[in-house]
């Protein structure tokens, strides 16, 4: 399964061939560098490592500036592996856009946005009160009862209640490749991906 790191630009919309308007969101997809192979033999189980987007020398550690010198190149802020290529990868190989074709689907993995502490109806979707009957009063978002109050007079492990939202790992399956724009990078994809602008992205074939 050949894949690339990219980083979200943002969304926008393209017309296709029949003059129907397509939103999409354009994607910076590498070029990536083999940072590292590894083997059944050695690591127990084989794949690509690949790196993505420069970062400073001073702000990378003294055993990832070994690990990139080898590879002969400067450091990278992402790693990646992957379990396998369509085609034989070197140490230091660059791999770019080129590899995916218009019209091919893809897997994306972002980082959702972080939404802070939310409530039930926002979190789990939870309907709440319909009809404001029996002296119903300003309670319209609450989760309702949470359990017995005389047994097991505690609250059950797992049940939905209030709490962190987003800021998860998602993947969206089965994107449909509409542009490739190789001498800049970029793919446009159709749909939404997770992620704020400028994160980061796994993209899989």
């Amino acid at each position: 399964m050949s894949g690339l790191i990219g980083k979200k630009i943002g969304m926008t919309s393209v017309f296709s061939a029949e003059g129907k308007n397509i939103p999409c969101t354009v994607i910076e997809a590498g070029p990536c560098v083999v940072t590292q192979i590894r083997t059944v033999e050695k690591d127990g189980y084989s794949a690509v490592q690949i790196a993505y987007d420069e970062k400073k020398e001073k702000h990378t550690s003294k055993s990832l500036l070994g690990h990139f010198a080898k590879a002969n190149t400067t450091p990278k802020r992402k790693l990646v592996e992957f379990k396998s290529f369509d085609r034989e990868l070197n140490l230091g190989d660059t791999v770019t856009v080129d590899q995916f074709v218009e019209g091919d689907w893809l897997d994306i993995t972002g980082i959702s946005k972080g939404k802070g502490f939310q409530g039930v109806v926002k979190r789990h979707g939870f309907g709440g009160v319909g009809d404001q009957t029996h002296g119903q009063h300003n309670r319209l978002r609450a989760p309702g009862s949470l359990g017995a109050s005389s047994y097991p007079s505690r609250v059950f492990k797992g049940k939905r209640l209030a709490g962190r939202t987003g800021g998860d790992k998602v993947k969206v399956l089965n994107l449909k490749i509409l542009k490739i724009i190789p001498e800049n990078n970029l793919l446009l994809v159709k749909g939404s991906i997770p992620g704020a602008k400028g994160s980061y992205l796994i993209i899989e074939d």
